[in-house]
């Protein structure tokens, strides 16, 4: 088991961007993909995007080109660099291991004028 604490959500008005922080409490960590999912009010929860051990990454279509996911294994952390935001980006963002099963607590982001 791996805990994981994001940070790093808030306002932010279109067109902005933020950074989203995920913390993983153990160094095994950097043997683990990675994800990044959100969940919008009323919606399923999505995938965002993925990040093996060895940092190969994938996105949705629609972050592609907008969101940049990586991560640091010396810090057992991952990122989520999310430019050029949209309202429709607006969700609780959660972070994921794949290899633990376990997800954080979630960080909201609210993009709106």
């Amino acid at each position: 088991q791996v805990q994981l604490v994001e940070s790093g959500g808030g306002l932010v008005q279109p067109g902005g961007s933020l950074r989203l922080t995920c913390a993983a409490s153990r160094t095994i960590f950097r043997l683990s993909a990675m994800a990044w999912y959100r969940q919008a009010p009323g919606k399923e929860r999505e995938l965002v995007a993925g990040i093996t051990s060895s940092g190969m990454a994938n996105y949705a279509d629609s972050v592609k080109g907008r969101f940049t996911i990586s991560r640091d294994n010396v810090k057992n952390t991952v990122y989520l660099q999310m430019n050029i935001l949209k309202p429709e980006d607006t969700a609780v963002y959660y972070c994921y291991s794949v290899r633990f099963n376990d997800w954080g607590q979630g960080t909201q982001v609210t993009v709106s004028s």
